[in-house]
């Protein structure tokens, strides 16, 4: 069985907007992600790399090129089988934690177990075993809006791994914090990717964040290229 957990293979990806009246944002990238592997995706602003993260993860489809994740091609499949292959092998962190504000932190964590098959009780124990992870179990029950920036985060990324993704992908996790929470925030984030053993692609602005990963690529001109 290959060992990679993510591959992308001559992604290409142009929108239609205002003048000039294309885009082209993507150029052929190619990635592949290794299993247990985190990866630190740098780029300037505006260089694509929301979009890649977006198309890695199934949310959007490429122009041209290939997306294998945990060994099924993705793309040029149904809407069906990129929503199955999503729920179950990739986990999405953003820059504003985006929980649902009417539930609390133990909720939205047990919420898409819910949706992938997982009875209550099994959900409730994996949520209260990786809310304790990352060290915010006693703020199970308060609803987000009870909760600090970076306890929000973190519940964020306990909901990324509720069904024990393969792929992790996240978009700036760290850059709606200050820098003493974001260090924080990183180890924990950290912390449960090693532990999981799972792949891990993300993007931030920070080097210092990033040199602390496995290895950098920088996206460029919509080409990566590996950093250092």
């Amino acid at each position: 069985m290959s060992d990679v957990a993510l591959r992308l293979t001559g992604l290409t990806k142009t929108y239609l907007q205002g003048t000039p009246a294309e885009v082209q944002v993507l150029r052929g990238v190619d990635l592949e992600l290794r299993a247990g592997e985190a990866v630190a995706l740098v780029a300037p602003s505006g260089a694509g790399k929301s979009t890649l993260l977006h198309i890695a993860g199934l949310l959007d489809t490429p122009d041209q090129g290939t997306v294998e994740v945990a060994g099924q091609v993705a793309s040029g499949t149904s809407d069906r089988k990129r929503t199955g292959i999503r729920r179950q092998d990739v986990g999405f962190v953003y820059q504003f934690h985006h929980l649902l504000p009417e539930f609390t932190a133990l909720e939205n964590i047990v919420l898409p177990q819910l949706a992938n098959g997982a009875s209550e009780a099994a959900a409730k124990d994996r949520a209260m075993q990786l809310l304790d992870r990352v060290g915010v179990a006693a703020r199970a029950g308060h609803r987000p809006a009870a909760l600090s920036g970076g306890e929000q985060q973190r519940v964020a990324f306990c909901r990324a791994l509720a069904n024990v993704p393969r792929v992790l992908l996240a978009d700036e996790p760290t850059g709606n914090l200050d820098p003493g929470t974001s260090d924080q925030v990183f180890e924990a984030l950290m912390s449960l990717v090693r532990e999981a053993g799972l792949s891990a692609l993300i993007a931030t602005h920070n080097l210092d964040l990033a040199a602390r990963m496995d290895r950098m690529v920088r996206l460029e001109n919509g080409v990566l290229k590996p950093v250092g």
